[in-house]
Formats: C-alpha cells, sequence, structure tokens
C-alpha cells in the first residue's frame, strides 16, 4: 500500500522547481505558546498598551522568528518526510510584521541542486517566500538542506 504525505527526494527538486505549501493561520494562542516557549517577553510581544503608545505597529504581532519555524513547519509535513536529512544554512530576511489574524503559506523555488561525492543525497537550496493573505511577502529565507536521493534497486 503507498504512504502518502512523504517527502521530495533530490531528483524531485532540480533546479527552477517551484512549489508552495498550504496555508496557515496565525493565533492568538499561537504568539503566546511561542512567547512562552522560547522566553522572548520583548514588550512588543506581551504589551499592548506598549504597542499602542509607543510603537508605529499596530496589533497583535508575532515574532519573525514564529512566522518562520511556523514555515518550516509548513515544508516538513508536505516536502521532507523521510527525505529531509539536514539543515545547513540560510540566510532570513523579515520584511514585514505578521499579525495574529493573518494567513501565511511558503512559495519555493529550488535556487541550487546538486549531488553530494557520496552520490546518495543532495544538496539544496531553496528560496523561500513566506506570503500573506493579502500576497505580501513579509520573510524571504535560503535554506540550504542535505536531501536523500531515491533508492536505488
Amino acid at each position: 500500500m503507498e504512504t502518502v504525505g512523504l517527502g521530495l527526494h533530490f531528483e524531485e527538486l532540480p533546479m527552477g522547481r517551484q512549489f508552495k505549501t498550504i496555508g496557515r493561520t496565525i493565533t492568538e494562542s499561537d504568539i503566546v505558546n511561542f512567547i512562552n516557549c522560547t522566553g522572548m517577553t520583548e514588550v512588543l510581544f506581551i504589551d499592548l498598551e506598549y504597542l499602542e503608545k509607543h510603537s508605529d505597529i499596530r496589533g497583535r504581532v508575532a515574532p519573525g522568528a514564529l512566522g518562520y519555524t511556523i514555515a518550516e513547519g509548513l515544508l516538513v509535513q508536505s516536502t521532507m518526510q523521510h527525505t529531509g536529512l539536514a539543515f545547513l544554512n540560510m540566510e532570513l530576511d523579515v520584511r514585514a510584521p505578521v499579525f495574529a489574524g493573518d494567513t501565511i503559506h511558503v512559495e519555493c523555488e529550488v535556487i541550487e541542486s546538486r549531488l553530494t561525492s557520496k552520490g546518495t543525497r543532495g544538496l539544496v537550496r531553496t528560496r523561500n517566500k513566506i506570503i500573506n493573505q493579502n500576497g505580501q511577502v513579509v520573510i524571504e529565507y535560503t535554506p540550504l538542506r542535505m536531501i536523500k536521493c531515491r533508492d536505488v534497486d
């Protein structure tokens, strides 16, 4: 019987391939749980009165790290089960805030893809754009991952 939900193998990630994830709405609970779990008790994330009086940000803002980690969760669920071997490097740019109530998804493009010397795995770098419900890119990052090749019989 076929198992669904497995990740993409190296051979399925050639240069130029593009895909996107499903969306996920960021909730107030997501923000509170993330802040409590990580200890990111920055006033921007825990004090709405401070935001109202002293900040240009209006609304319940999420840490950029929360937006990034939810995006990674969407990608793990859809592209890396049983095939992702290692997260090696990335550059990350936060371009706009993510707020409670925003729905984000990830659009990916493979920008680097090469076999390792071992030949049973490859290195794949993608350009990942986290996009909100208004079509705005809120975070962009370029992870380099080690990905399993298909098993050769």
